[in-house]
């Protein structure tokens, strides 16, 4: 994906995401309230989100919200945009290939361009909550560096591997229009769109017009 501009500034410490996870992830949970989950064809998820700009309560109510809605949905990440919030916001509560997990939110999140030797291909099977019941095998660099804002407005700096390193990209695509269906040739997307079609989604879903 190319590189987004901002004028955040960079801070390049990473973040600790790996401390506290449950008791982090489960404090928002329980002040939140699910919300069901938007799904493809939906003019949300196929527009770029608007920028965060107000770090305040509401932001807050929303973050509480989609991590209850991530749990309800049994997802590992969710964008604002997949609980129908024209917001750059993505939470995640995601495994990386070493078993660690990793909790946390970024706000107007930037994918790093990276070196070529950091950007070797994992070839793997990919799902959305937005495409229930699909998956696909969509090669990602198997290492990603986000950096964005905290739920306060901090710069933050996110770095991820394996599946985690998908699961940033797969996010930070969700606030700009994208769906992992749309880089998929077009003989896949249509086989993912049959796989949805066919399935039956086992969380609540916005029922497209």
């Amino acid at each position: 994906m190319a590189q987004h501009e901002t004028d955040q500034p960079v801070n390049d410490e990473f973040t600790v995401d790996t401390e506290d996870c449950e008791e982090r992830e489960l404090a928002h949970r329980e002040r939140g309230t699910s919300r069901p989950i938007t799904v493809v064809g939906n003019p949300v998820l196929h527009r770029e989100c608007k920028d965060v700009t107000s770090f305040d309560d509401e932001l807050g109510r929303l973050v509480d919200d989609m991590f209850a809605s991530q749990r309800t949905a049994e997802g590992v990440g969710l964008a604002a945009n997949q609980i129908g919030v024209d917001l750059k916001v993505f939470v995640y509560d995601c495994m990386d290939d070493e078993g660690v997990r990793h909790v946390g939110t970024v706000c107007n999140p930037v994918l790093e361009e990276l070196p070529a030797e950091y950007r070797l291909l994992d070839d793997s099977n990919e799902g959305c909550l937005s495409v229930p019941t699909a998956y696909a095998s969509l090669a990602r660099p198997d290492y990603a560096v986000v950096r964005g804002q905290d739920i306060e407005g901090n710069p933050i700096r996110v770095e991820g591997t394996g599946y985690f390193a998908r699961c940033l990209q797969h996010e930070t695509d969700h606030l700009y229009g994208r769906l992992y269906i749309d880089r998929l040739s077009k003989r896949d997307r249509k086989d993912a769109l049959k796989q949805m079609a066919e399935g039956t989604p086992r969380y609540p879903v916005v029922a497209n017009d």
